[in-house]
């Protein structure tokens, strides 16, 4: 099976790094029943954490972040993938973006069970629509 590119929208928002703040806006999420497609989180500079949402939908999302008081930027876009894993499966999506001399600004990827991968991946702004017909993303 082939990869599935997908162009998706994300919002991140800062958070003091301690335990338990993300905790507290996922819970809320939960609650509401916001299916998120993806998350991810990493220390920030001055004490903070960046925490990265691909909602499934996001109005609805919006919604409930901003009811529990999460300062969101503006709708942001990346590029969800996931395929068959395998060997070079990462490396084959850099080098389309290499080749087309796109820079990828960050990618986190994971195996799971069933013999699958995911992976999220952003680039500039200016080079979204660029990156998606390299990409053949939908």
């Amino acid at each position: 099976m082939a990869d599935r590119i997908r162009k998706v929208s994300y919002y991140y928002t800062m958070v003091p790094n301690r335990p338990g703040r993300g905790a507290k806006i996922l819970s809320a999420l939960r609650t509401a029943k916001v299916n998120l497609l993806c998350f991810t989180g990493f220390p920030g500079s001055g004490g903070r954490a960046q925490l990265d949402f691909v909602p499934e939908d996001g109005p609805a999302f919006v919604r409930v972040a901003r009811k529990a008081g999460v300062k969101l930027s503006s709708k942001k876009t990346g590029f969800l993938i996931d395929g068959t894993d395998r060997i070079g499966a990462c490396a084959n999506v850099i080098e389309k973006l290499a080749k087309a001399k796109i820079n990828v600004v960050a990618m986190d990827a994971v195996a799971v069970a069933g013999g699958r991968y995911g992976a999220i991946l952003w680039v500039k702004a200016k080079d979204v629509n660029r990156a998606a017909k390299v990409l053949g993303a939908k």
